[in-house]
């Protein structure tokens, strides 16, 4: 059997019963809000600030006030200096834009790409509303399966959550400038954008570079260890999960793996090298490694560059 074709059925079969997927949904929030608490929330917030300042007071000049923030109005009418004095604007609008196409239900580890995908999601979901932001969320294939716009609360949470559970499994191609079109209608501010994908799609950097002059767009591409080394078993049938193309091959000839192998270690070098081009920064995510790690270096990456 298929691999992406099992997991199929089973997340359709999952999605028949409501009481699994209750049990999912409760199991997510709460191992999402434990490790938002404990690892990722303070870096988040040095990372992600807030779109903007805003005033609050003028107040009198203070030894070690910067000069710059003083109000030479009310200077010159009080005959003392005054500065202005500002609050940041802590609100941002983050927007999970998850990849749901065909080829992320695939999975040889313990779960699917997909199924890392709503994980990740989740923890960033729960992250993000902890420090009082809003989260929107966008799940696209080679069109839009689902958009739930910024909005803030545990409700929000829960409904984020629940979409990215149960998303049905379909054969559908990857387009992420469709994702990307749709997301620059809907939102004219700036936003902070996480773009869950495998990256199966040959032209996205186009409109994805148009999308990081405006937002700030980070990478987060799923991975899984079979897309990049052949096990050695024979004669096998491959299926492409997003088109249904076959092609049948020996893996027990080593230059076959070798090929395989070379050639997705190439793939993954030139989608590093698009992001770079397109100052986009990048987290590879894989289905049989925890993904905190990753993230946490990810923000302390940013972090220190900022």
């Amino acid at each position: 059997m298929f691999p992406w074709r099992r997991r199929e059925r089973e997340a359709a079969s999952a999605s028949t019963r409501p009481a699994d997927a209750l049990r999912q949904i409760h199991n997510l929030e709460v191992r999402s809000r434990v490790l938002a608490d404990e690892m990722l929330l303070g870096t988040y917030r040095s990372v992600f600030r807030g779109s903007g300042l805003e005033f609050e007071e003028v107040r009198e000049y203070e030894q070690g006030d910067d000069i710059r923030s003083i109000d030479w109005n009310v200077t010159a009418r009080m005959g003392s200096p005054f500065v202005k004095k500002y609050r940041e604007d802590r609100e941002l609008a983050i927007f999970l834009v998850v990849d749901v196409s065909s080829s992320t239900w695939f999975g040889s580890a313990e779960r699917s790409k997909r199924e890392l995908a709503a994980e990740v999601g989740t923890l960033l979901a729960a992250v993000a509303l902890r420090n009082n932001d809003r989260v929107g969320l966008l799940l696209f294939s080679d069109h839009i399966e689902r958009y739930l716009p910024p909005r803030a609360g545990r409700e929000h949470l829960l409904r984020v959550i629940r979409e990215l559970v149960s998303a049905e499994p379909v054969r559908a191609r990857t387009d992420i400038g469709g994702a990307v079109r749709f997301l620059r209608n809907v939102t004219k501010k700036h936003a902070v954008v996480f773009l869950l994908s495998d990256f199966l799609d040959a032209d996205f950097s186009a409109p994805l570079r148009r999308l990081a002059q405006k937002h700030d767009v980070i990478a987060l591409t799923l991975n899984d260890p079979r897309e990049l080394e052949l096990p050695a078993v024979g004669v096998i049938a491959l299926e492409d999960a997003e088109t249904g193309a076959i092609d049948v091959i020996d893996t027990g000839r080593a230059s076959v793996r070798e090929a395989y192998g070379r050639a997705a270690r190439e793939r993954r070098g030139e989608r590093r090298r698009a992001f770079v081009r397109m100052a986009v920064d990048v987290a590879d995510l894989s289905t049989d490694r925890p993904f905190v790690p990753a993230l946490q270096a990810l923000f302390n990456a940013r972090s220190r560059r900022h």
